[in-house]
């Protein structure tokens, strides 16, 4: 044999060695792996994949339970009441009384105005109601002697007439100084500004030492009420019916929520807005919130959680559970032998967690929670029983007593 025909021939028989090994290995591996299944009774190992093997699954049983039943929006803080403190009269600020973000309550001395221009004006108006009154005084006494001497006929009718209407007139003016004085007394008062509602002072508008007029419309500080808060928020107009029926029954408990989905304070829906927005196909909905450690801020977006209804003793399963077919929902329920059978079920309402369940399924029946990929009807089934009842989180369950031993998924 030629040297050419030597190395072509080692050739062939290395091609054909790796290929007896390609095939033989993964035999020997699976072999292996359904040995470890059946050694030792009761004791764990990995199942088999082999066909008409029961199935290993997860499985719960069902329960009873109440469930509350939410709707979940989305809104915006905004303060109760708004005030921008402006000032009434012109003059120059001397003071400002208050700490930016201060709460005041209502009637606080915010600012004051220079008075010296009001002030004038009111003693004015007091000397001029002052002047009058004498002259009304002097003119009852001339009145007094008149009627006097014209019982005797000693003055004619004519100046007693005269003098009547001239007590009158005199008395009509010092009616009118004193709604000058009560007039100069209330512009003098707008020199103090006050607060107009209790609540937190934002940040100031105007220093000390400008002038200030009736007329500017920025204002001199702005006052909000967080405490309580209202949110506004909108809800889909298909939840009217429901809405409308539980408020008319009381006012509607909801909670707002934090970026941890936790409820951090408790409120109440007020009012349902009296129409539709159109362009969106949603209702606006008025809550208030005591807000009493400022959770809440004005223009702060909010989600909000309302409780709608209580679904009482209804039957629960976990979310997992619950399947999607052509048929509608549908779950596996394990029977006593050990097989399973597609029960179409009614989901009333659903979360991430918990499945209330309206028909189809009865209390304590056990339900597939994990392992679908090779069930169909009637398949045998190993069944992975967690003591707990409740939601199974991502297909894991606890410890527990299982019909059969418990059995870990193969690699595939």
């Amino acid at each position: 044999m030629t040297r050419t025909g030597r190395v072509a021939f080692s050739l062939v028989c290395l091609t054909l060695a790796a290929g007896i090994i390609y095939y033989w290995a993964p035999w020997q591996q699976g072999s292996a792996q359904q040995t470890v299944v059946k050694k030792g009774k009761g004791k764990r190992g990995f199942a088999s994949t082999t066909p008409g093997d029961p199935v290993p699954v997860l499985a719960v049983a069902a329960r009873i339970a109440d469930v509350p039943v939410y709707l979940d929006g989305v809104g915006t803080a905004r303060a109760l009441n708004t005030v921008t403190v402006r000032a009434q009269v012109d003059g120059k600020l001397l003071s400002l009384s208050f700490v930016e973000g201060q709460d005041v309550p209502k009637g606080f001395l915010l600012a004051k105005i220079d008075p010296a221009t009001y002030q004038a004006l009111y003693d004015q108006a007091l000397a001029k109601k002052a002047q009058d009154e004498a002259t009304l005084a002097n003119a009852k006494l001339d009145l007094d002697r008149y009627l006097r001497l014209a019982a005797s006929n000693a003055v004619n009718k004519q100046q007693l007439d005269t003098q009547r209407a001239l007590v009158a007139q005199l008395e009509a003016q010092v009616k009118a100084d004193q709604a000058a004085i009560d007039n100069a007394r209330t512009i003098l008062s707008y020199t103090d500004i006050t607060a107009p509602i209790a609540g937190r002072t934002g940040i100031r508008l105007v220093d000390e030492g400008n002038l200030v007029r009736g007329s500017d419309t920025t204002g001199i500080v702005v006052i909000t009420q967080l405490k309580p808060i209202t949110v506004l928020f909108s809800l889909p107009q298909q939840e009217l019916p429901q809405l409308a029926r539980g408020l008319s029954e009381g006012p509607l408990p909801l909670d707002a929520l934090g970026q941890n989905g936790k409820p951090i304070d408790k409120g109440k829906v007020l009012v349902i807005d009296n129409q539709v927005d159109q362009t969106t196909g949603t209702v606006k909905l008025k809550a208030e919130f005591p807000n009493e450690n400022l959770q809440l801020w004005p223009g702060q977006f909010v989600n909000v959680r309302l409780l709608i209804e209580t679904l009482s003793n209804i039957v629960v399963v976990p979310t997992a559970a619950i399947q999607r077919g052509p048929n509608g929902t549908f779950v596996y329920v394990v029977r006593a032998d050990d097989t399973v059978t597609v029960r179409q079920v009614t989901v009333k309402q659903q979360n991430d967690q918990e499945a209330a369940v309206a028909d189809g399924l009865n209390a304590n029946e056990i339900v597939v929670t994990s392992g679908f990929g090779r069930l169909r009807e009637g398949e045998h089934v190993i069944v992975d029983r967690p003591e707990t009842t409740g939601p199974v989180d991502g297909g894991k369950g606890g410890k527990g007593k299982g019909k059969g031993k418990r059995v870990s998924k193969t690699s595939e």
